[in-house]
């Protein structure tokens, strides 16, 4: 059920001039780097001369709110933003680029964990959106470019890189507010896994359907668009990490492909969208021929938990469906998956089981403050390489004993866990190694829950507090 965020748009409100300044700041200390980087020459160079975020506050409205699994409270809320701004950017040889106008708006997720007994009752609050939000800037001062919706697709992009990076699950932007709160109880792990088979496409590019007097100006065009028979692709995305896309094989010459594919993504909630973007493989730039979405609660829950979606193509439906079908696996605290034989149904990459690393904190590196600069390094086998971020001396920080929170997850797959390397956990001080342990995963099998937590001693008086857990998964019928 539904409830009112009155209460909360009137703190927003309150909060508004507060919020502007601090998240102007943000956003120039966050994008410009992020600019230097992704962009082409001169927009490298892109730097903010002024951040207003103008009077209208951010709206929120659709407030879900639950107790969650590990004893936190998650309140699902609609955002929505129709900002008036004042923002001016300036780079190297280009005219000086304002924006006007900002439209955001996307489903937040709020995690409230954990719960103590001490003001103000909640460790550390953790905000992502489900899904990808949308993003429409208005330009001002732009006549002096040529190509203003290439700048307008740059920006956006930087923007929506910027946004899925920090609060875009799987990420979530954390905010501790409480100094001594135990990133261990606040981490929040992933569901289970979304085994997905893309069947087959109807009508694509025109193929079959009534005569043309029955049919849509945007479907007589897309059939002039598309007048060869297509070879059709699926791209399928269901979070903003790198492993939540995957792409079909390209079935060629057909109308009515049918790929009957499967592909296994991690889930971290039920209302995450599955988007499926159809395209035509064409070697001098793939066509687009159509979207459709729907949402892991949506797949799961419709008749036989398969969905035959209408296809759109700039928003407007176009006579083609795509069939799509799913199965949950939801992650266990039971090995069974990850020693027994392999689950064989997918497309040889089925996920067995997950394991997590949570880097919490450090204790006792030696060395001046203003020098140190430390990190953790974790690793398992070759292929996979993780890094927390490097800490530095700072007003309020404890530079020798820091808190990281970080977590890093790897989808075990193919043989399990059957003769796998130890987990190797390293501490360093710039990029010089202070000391290192190795975990077993016999350990953490070993231990109760297959979790295993610890203050591990790295050597040179040093510890790591780390957990490392071992999930596998199991039909959720």
């Amino acid at each position: 059920m539904h409830r009112d965020a009155g209460f909360l748009n009137d703190l927003v409100t309150q909060l508004w001039p507060n919020i502007c300044v601090a998240g102007g700041r943000m956003i120039k200390e966050i994008a410009e780097p992020m600019f230097a980087t992704m962009l082409p020459a001169p927009l490298n160079t892109l730097r903010f001369e002024k951040i207003d975020l103008g009077r209208v506050p951010i709206r929120f409205a659709n407030v879900d709110v639950r107790r969650t699994e590990n004893d936190g409270i998650k309140l699902d809320l609609d955002l929505d933003w129709d900002g008036e701004c004042d923002i001016e950017l300036k780079a190297n040889m280009i005219p000086k680029l304002g924006v006007e106008h900002v439209k955001l708006r996307g489903r937040l997720s709020v995690l409230l964990c954990p719960l103590t007994n001490v003001i103000p009752l909640i460790g550390a609050a953790q905000v992502s959106f489900i899904n990808a939000p949308y993003l429409h800037l208005d330009f001002t001062d732009a006549g002096g470019f040529g190509d203003l919706a290439l700048v307008d697709r740059a920006v956006r992009k930087i923007a929506l890189s910027i946004i899925s990076s920090l609060a875009v699950l799987p990420n979530r932007f954390l905010v501790k507010l409480d100094a001594n709160n135990d990133y261990f109880k606040t981490y929040q792990h992933p569901l289970g896994v979304l085994r997905l088979t893309v069947e087959s496409g109807a009508n694509l590019g025109g193929g079959g359907g009534g005569g043309e007097e029955e049919e849509s100006k945007t479907r007589r065009l897309f059939k002039r668009m598309l007048r060869d028979v297509p070879d059709c692709f699926v791209t399928v995305n269901v979070s903003a990490e790198a492993a939540g896309k995957w792409r079909t094989a390209t079935v060629k010459n057909n109308h009515h492909p049918a790929w009957n594919q499967t592909h296994d993504f991690v889930v971290n909630d039920d209302e995450q969208s599955v988007s499926a973007d159809v395209k035509d493989d064409d070697l001098a730039g793939d066509d687009d021929v159509g979207l459709a979405a729907t949402t892991v609660k949506q797949l799961l829950a419709a008749p036989g938990r398969r969905q035959e979606l209408a296809l759109l193509h700039e928003e407007q439906p176009i006579g083609a469906t795509l069939a799509l079908s799913g199965r949950f696996f939801r992650f266990v605290p039971d090995a069974t998956s990850l020693l027994g034989d392999s689950i064989s149904d997918g497309d040889g990459e089925s996920i067995r089981g997950l394991l997590t690393i949570v880097i919490a904190s450090a204790f006792g590196i030696a060395g001046a403050r203003q020098t140190l600069k430390p990190s953790v390094r974790v690793s398992w086998g070759e292929a996979h390489l993780f890094r927390t971020a490097v800490k530095t001396d700072a007003p309020g920080a404890d530079v020798a004993n820091p808190s990281f929170d970080q977590a890093f997850r790897v989808p075990i797959t193919g043989d399990g866990i059957a003769g796998v390397p130890p987990v190797r956990i390293a501490l360093f001080d710039g990029e010089e190694e202070r000391g290192a342990v190795e975990v077993s995963l016999e350990d953490v099998l070993a231990a109760p829950d297959l979790v295993l937590k610890d203050s591990f001693d790295v050597g040179d008086g040093a510890t790591v507090r780390a957990g490392i857990w071992l999930r596998g998964t199991q039909l959720d019928e």
